[in-house]
């Protein structure tokens, strides 16, 4: 279940890049480029932190051969996304929600503090797009007004609460997946927003 959802998670965040760099206008390899880094950022940031090296993408190349795959997929079918901003949207929510629980399991397997787990968990959800907004020229989302690492946050306090309450590990996973995606998804259908800080 745990290794599914890394790869769904991995493809996911894949799709979200090169749909990013193909409304960038880049050439085949900048859009590869950016579907990497989407893909693995976040995951390799977390594994340099926590001493896992060399990092979990080249150890395994199940991971490469994923974002190969999700970089073909979305290029073949990118004309039958009616809305790239949909597309794009629903690829990164998914990503977010299936990151966040692999990084508190790497966490929780490297024997952390849930505060730092839940950290980890924000991190390996996060940095991947900050990486991809970064390197196209745009403003990261997790630095915008609307509610992203936030939800990441919640949704490891959820994860640690099922926990304590001895819910199945299966139904954990599902659970904390299903409700960051939930809330993500009705944040932007709500508008629901940090205040901005102002002088």
């Amino acid at each position: 279940m745990f290794h599914l959802l890394d790869v769904l998670g991995t493809m996911a965040f894949a799709i979200s890049g090169v749909l990013t760099a193909i409304n960038k206008k880049m050439d085949p390899f900048g859009v590869f480029v950016i579907a990497f880094v989407t893909a693995v950022g976040g995951g390799t940031l977390r594994d340099v932190l926590i001493g896992r090296t060399p990092v979990g993408w080249m150890r395994d190349l199940t991971y490469v051969y994923v974002i190969i795959a999700g970089f073909f997929i979305a290029l073949l079918f990118r004309r039958k996304l009616d809305r790239l901003r949909t597309s794009l949207f629903l690829f990164d929510t998914i990503g977010l929600g299936v990151f966040t629980l692999i990084g508190l399991e790497k966490g929780l397997e490297a024997a952390l503090h849930p505060v730092i787990c839940i950290a980890l968990g924000t991190m390996t959800a996060c940095f991947g797009g900050v990486i991809r907004d970064i390197l196209c020229n745009e403003i990261p989302v997790i630095f915008r007004k609307e509610i992203y690492a936030t939800i990441c946050l919640l949704g490891g306090m959820l994860f640690f609460l099922l926990l304590w309450l001895n819910v199945p590990q299966t139904l954990v996973y599902l659970l904390t997946s299903g409700i960051i995606i939930t809330v993500r998804l009705m944040a932007v259908y709500y508008k629901w927003a940090l205040p901005p800080l102002s002088r």
